[in-house]
């Protein structure tokens, strides 16, 4: 039974009650989106619930909130973190020093021969037709060979 708790609890499509409005059931995966949507619409409400450190979904009554706080399910996930830092767990991980080298490399585009420019005009010319387009450039049309040109 506790186990099939625990996927009920992760189930997008299970129906959580809000806070603001307990008329308004929303299902698990749009709830915090409708808090920030009714927090907007109830701000008399708003003023009276607290939210829990540990989960921003849990809002409860202020007159309440150190009773939730000790009783909070999150409570555990935070008190693990705080473990694994302590412990260095986490630091020894973020430490670690990658060994990646880049792979070789034979080219050296510095020293690639590049053509005049008349023989890349003459490149150009034949894969670019040379119809008009329109362009920002001072709002007249020229041919695509000078845009790109003038690039």
């Amino acid at each position: 039974m506790e186990l099939e708790d625990d996927f009920d609890v992760l189930d997008p499509e299970r129906l959580i009650q809000c806070p603001y409005n307990k008329h308004h059931q929303i299902r698990a995966c749009r709830f915090p989106y409708h808090l920030v949507k009714c927090r907007k619409s109830y701000p008399e409400v708003a003023k009276e619930l607290a939210t829990c450190p540990f989960n921003a979904r849990h809002l409860v009554p202020q007159a309440d909130l150190s009773d939730h706080i000790m009783k909070c399910n999150d409570k555990g996930f935070i008190e693990q973190d705080i473990v694994n830092q302590s412990s260095g767990f986490q630091r020894e991980q973020m430490n670690a020093v990658s060994t990646w080298q880049a792979p070789p490399c034979d080219e050296d585009w510095e020293t690639v021969p590049v053509p005049p420019l008349n023989k890349r005009i003459a490149c150009l010319q034949e894969y670019v037709p040379l119809s008009p387009c329109h362009t920002p450039y001072h709002g007249k049309a020229v041919s695509t060979m000078h845009v790109l040109l003038a690039l």
